[in-house]
């Protein structure tokens, strides 16, 4: 597997043309503190909307004479608006390489807790590619969801999709441990929060964990199992040790989660299939 080179492109985070409300910042005995909350980008403020290449007018609107004009008829005279949104709109050729469309996706996959269609499919690939990496078997996986940082979407998936559902620089590592520690992990996680698993299946009650079953049979403490994760995830990532007590670590440093991500979607969309994942019950919080 070749790692990809991705283009520099200009990031900006435009809160007034996107519409997303609940940001604030106020001082506080000297800190200066912010506070924010997410929200879709749906063109509520100013009709707004993630460009593709071709439509970018359509989408952002454009600037004039000193003036902003929005995609939904507003006019901004000047000012940091219309000074923000040329910044962006500028930005666009730039970006114009990551709007490529890799993929089509039948229906949307939503991010959900503790199990969702998006979650086991990245897991699951994340093991694929470990195995094949590793030439190791894998028997579980481990992720996180905080690494996964928007939905799926539904219909064209583009390039700048899958950039932006894992932006982060996290490598891929083969890790051997014995059962006793991967009950520990699952442990930690029933009690505090579920994470991404693939390979074993886990019912949780009251914060304990109920059962954990590998390949079908229970989570045996004295067996060895190979585990497919992220570098992030090692030394205490979200709260997780993976790499603590391990028999054996491989860290393929120059393969990053986005990479075996694209291959996937590319794979299938050149065998001209769908990108589309089901849940199978692997996360299960009875209470």
């Amino acid at each position: 597997m070749n790692k990809k080179k991705w283009p520099a492109a200009l990031l900006a985070a435009i809160l007034f043309l996107s519409g997303i409300p609940g940001t604030t910042a106020s001082a506080d005995d000297g800190n200066f503190r912010i506070e924010w909350s997410r929200a879709r980008i749906d063109g509520s403020r100013t009709g707004c909307v993630s460009p593709s290449a071709d439509d970018v007018e359509k989408s952002l609107g454009r600037v004039k004479g000193g003036r902003y004009h929005a995609p939904n008829g507003k006019v901004y005279k000047g000012g940091t608006i219309a000074d923000v949104a040329s910044v962006v709109i500028s930005a666009q050729p730039v970006m114009a390489p990551v709007k490529r469309v890799i993929g089509h996706s039948p229906e949307a996959m939503i991010l959900e807790y503790p199990e969702c269609a998006l979650s086991d499919m990245f897991i699951d690939v994340l093991m694929s590619a470990v195995e094949k990496e590793s030439g190791k078997k894998v028997h579980v996986g481990i992720g996180n969801f905080g690494g996964i940082r928007v939905d799926m979407p539904e219909g064209d998936i583009l390039l700048d999709d899958m950039l932006s559902m894992f932006p982060f620089k996290n490598s891929i590592v083969y890790v051997s441990l014995k059962g006793r520690d991967v009950r520990a992990i699952l442990e930690y996680m029933a009690a505090t929060k579920i994470q991404v698993l693939g390979g074993v299946r886990i019912k949780v009650s009251d914060g304990q964990l109920v059962s954990a079953t590998i390949d079908g049979a229970p989570l045996d403490d004295d067996a060895t199992y190979g585990v497919a994760t992220i570098s992030f995830l090692l030394n205490g990532g979200d709260g997780l040790y993976v790499g603590k007590n391990a028999l054996e670590i491989r860290n393929f440093d120059d393969i990053d989660i986005i990479d075996v991500m694209l291959d996937y979607v590319e794979g299938e969309t050149a065998a001209g299939r769908d990108i589309e994942y089901r849940t199978d019950g692997r996360a299960v919080i009875l209470d």
